[in-house]
């Protein structure tokens, strides 16, 4: 079991958790909330906890899928690895995965928002309130298009890759966790999921660089890869800072489609803040990579990486708070 724990990452899989429960919390706290009355009930509760645990789940298995297909690449940059070292053989890895995909879709299918309560209506609810359903197989879909040869294996370009890890775990990933309370009919969750898919089409590739030896020498061209460690991170750089900046200006930004109503229904002095405390950080990681950019590339751990992933998940936690704090009255103005 310990082999297996290891196979699936544990630490890679509280982003996707922590990215599911705060897009239910958004739409919870926003004025998109079908349930009038916003009561915190069991049968929420239930939902968003069956949906984060999926999508944790998902997140396992694409770890699984993506170390076989990187099996050559990892017995040079990732020799301790359970796939390099024989703990786990790959035909078992593959049936992990396979449990862990099934896992993580099927219970999906019962994840619909305010009315439905009981199995059977959430089971029968109509087609388009199984958004998550749907955005859950379009995610599995994605991580074989990540890794697969048979799928495109978008790992191979730099642009490639960083986009569908930004697509996925950036951007469907909010609306998913906004789909389990309220409609994703709306322009405020593709907003906010936007925002992290732009955040992860940069800072993404900080993990490329302790790798390059190997991504080059079984035809990965990874940032870093194809344009050099200095070039690369002055291309991520702005990816640190911009998209927090976005936090702000959409919170002050009408919504087009409700007139009246601001873009993001959160509290917008918290978001402003928010955005302008993650852009300062941002900015602050930006200096670490352009300072000594030759450094990311001998470094395993960089504390660019580091940043990296403390910064989602504050800006997770962040965006959460947003729309418990003071949430928006009927018609989206906040109180």
């Amino acid at each position: 079991m310990r082999r297996y724990i290891r196979l699936a990452r544990p630490f890679t899989l509280l982003p996707p958790l922590l990215g599911i429960v705060s897009g239910a919390i958004c739409a919870f706290g926003s004025a998109h909330n079908p349930d009038p009355a916003r009561q915190v009930t069991w049968s929420v509760i239930l939902t968003v906890a069956i949906g984060s645990l999926c999508a944790s789940a998902m997140n396992a298995a694409s770890n699984i899928v993506n170390q076989i297909a990187d099996l050559e690449i990892d017995r040079r940059n990732k020799p301790g690895r359970p796939l390099v070292t024989g703990e786990v053989d790959v035909r078992r890895a593959w049936r992990m995965a396979a449990i862990l995909y099934v896992l993580c879709i099927v219970p999906t299918w019962v994840v619909v928002p305010f009315p439905y309560r009981s199995l059977a209506e959430r089971v029968g609810a109509p087609i388009h309130l199984h958004a998550a359903f749907f955005i859950y197989c379009i995610g599995a879909l994605a991580t074989f298009v990540y890794s697969l040869p048979a799928f495109g294996r978008t790992k191979r370009h730099w642009f490639g890759a960083n986009f569908t890890i930004a697509v996925t775990r950036g951007g469907l990933l909010k609306v998913a966790g906004w789909s389990f309370v309220a409609t994703v009919a709306c322009a405020e969750a593709w907003a906010i999921g936007g925002i992290f898919a732009l955040f992860l089409l940069g800072a993404t590739s900080t993990k490329d660089f302790s790798d390059m030896e190997g991504d080059r020498a079984h035809g990965c061209i990874t940032l870093p890869v194809r344009f050099g460690v200095r070039r690369a991170a002055a291309i991520m750089a702005p990816f640190f800072v911009v998209p927090w900046l976005a936090i702000p200006i959409l919170a002050w930004l009408p919504d087009p489609s409700a007139p009246g109503s601001p873009l993001l229904t959160g509290n917008r002095a918290f978001l402003t803040v928010l955005g302008l405390a993650l852009a300062a950080w941002g900015a602050y990681v930006a200096r670490l990579l352009l300072k000594n950019p030759e450094e990311l590339a001998s470094t395993e751990n960089h504390p660019a990486w580091t940043h990296m992933y403390l910064m989602l998940m504050s800006a997770q936690v962040g965006f959460a708070l947003g729309y418990v704090v003071s949430p928006p009255v009927p018609g989206g103005l906040p109180r």
